[in-house]
């Protein structure tokens, strides 16, 4: 995968905190700013899915149980294991193993 180099400006106390949390987490500057970005990326994805979906909410003809729901989420969650890197950035990937 190759780089490349994207230079911003940032106010000092800003940058301090930042340098702050990432000295905590054992990461460099740079790691933290590039996972920070990241994350706020599959945040943005996730909430734009969430729109498009939204209007089914209530659509269902009949009552779904507990039971269901979590069935569904499970099987939701075992399809996107396999498909998104999300997972194994996250550490979740062997949440359901």
């Amino acid at each position: 995968m190759t780089t490349q180099l994207v230079t911003f400006k940032m106010e000092r106390k800003a940058l301090e905190e930042i340098d702050a949390v990432a000295k905590s987490g054992f990461y460099s500057r740079t790691e933290f700013i590039k996972a920070a970005l990241r994350d706020k990326v599959d945040k943005e994805g996730l909430k734009e899915a969430m729109m498009k979906i939204a209007h089914l909410k209530g659509a269902a003809k009949r009552k779904t149980t507990e039971e269901e729901y979590e069935k569904a989420r499970n099987e939701v969650f075992d399809e996107l294991h396999g498909s998104n890197d999300i997972f194994r950035r996250l550490n979740l990937a062997n949440i359901r193993k």
